[in-house]
């Protein structure tokens, strides 16, 4: 049987002016407007196809693929707003897909970028959008840990921070103080569960907190500099964005990281970027081994990773 809101793969019936008919089983025959169908088509062949309804309510085939299928939650743009029934989102059909007015979380407008989830009315049985996005998610609490690794998409600003979408169905808060990228209503993130709160809702962070998030980085810097030669474009003068990019990190972790790495020697900063220096017995976590000579001259003495000192004529980046 045909399934509304989904690919399926489905047996050609019959010719017609149109196009051809497909048998769509409890839905009887749909048809597969001309402009759809394939070269060289026959009854008794298969083809896969997208179901849904036309302007004029009838089950309708094609081969389109669009951007999202029912249940799932995804970006889309605003094209057209209705004053009597809501907006249209461009999905990648010939026609759009609605927004009703009850299922929008305040206005929107055209050209905006708005993350719906696409699902099938019952009444109607027509295929509409919602920015409400927990209609069809489990009830079930979140089974995470503090630390935990997950991913999450970005749905709404707000005063706290960006409400989010963690693993397609929890409620989630990335909170402004800890972001130190730009982040943008529909981006995806990689990040961290940093509380979970008894009523359920998640607060994230992009990165782990403390020694468990330096060490893991740490060595995968030195992965990286092994991988590439023993040179590395980038510094703690980097910009945070390149550095998001290269290892998914703030740039305030990644100094910290470098700070280990110098502290224990195994890198030197060649400016721009780093080199990585011989050491088969440093692992993340070990000990550095104390500079005694620097120790001497400068007086310094251990002050935690984030404050590693840098190399003769390295000027420290505030």
């Amino acid at each position: 049987m045909a399934t509304i809101g989904k690919r399926n793969t489905l047996t050609v019936v019959r010719d017609s002016t149109p196009g051809i008919y497909l048998d769509g089983g409890e839905h009887g025959e749909i048809l597969l407007p001309n402009r759809y169908v394939p070269q060289r088509v026959a009854p008794g062949d298969r083809l896969e196809v997208f179901i849904y309804r036309d302007s004029e309510d009838r089950l309708v085939a094609t081969t389109e693929t669009p951007r999202a299928t029912v249940g799932e939650v995804v970006t889309l743009k605003v094209i057209s707003v209705n004053r009597q029934i809501g907006a249209f989102l461009d999905w990648g059909l010939a026609k759009d897909l609605l927004l009703p007015f009850r299922e929008q979380i305040g206005p929107v407008r055209v050209g905006q970028d708005v993350v719906v989830r696409v699902y099938l009315d019952e009444k109607t049985q027509r295929i509409v959008a919602s920015m409400k996005l927990d209609r069809d998610s489990t009830l079930e609490p979140p089974n995470f840990r503090t630390g935990e690794h997950v991913e999450f998409l970005i749905t709404e600003r707000t005063p706290l921070g960006y409400r989010a979408l963690v693993e397609g169905r929890h409620s989630g808060l990335l909170y402004h103080e800890s972001i130190s990228v730009p982040v943008a209503i529909g981006q995806k993130f990689k990040g961290f569960v940093r509380v979970l709160r008894p009523d359920g809702k998640i607060d994230l962070s992009l990165d782990q907190a403390g020694f468990q998030r330096v060490a893991p980085l740490a060595l995968r810097i030195v992965q990286t500099l092994q991988r590439s030669g023993g040179r590395l474009g980038l510094d703690d003068d980097s910009p945070p964005e390149a550095i998001r990019q290269a290892f998914g990190a703030s740039k305030k972790s990644f100094k910290q990281a470098l700070g280990t790495l110098y502290k224990a020697r195994r890198i030197r900063f060649s400016k721009p970027g780093i080199e990585l220096l011989a050491d088969t017995t440093w692992s993340p976590g070990s000990q550095p081994p104390v500079n005694q000579e620097a120790s001497s001259k400068s007086g310094r003495s251990e002050r935690g990773l984030a404050d590693a000192a840098p190399p003769r004529g390295h000027r420290p980046h505030h």
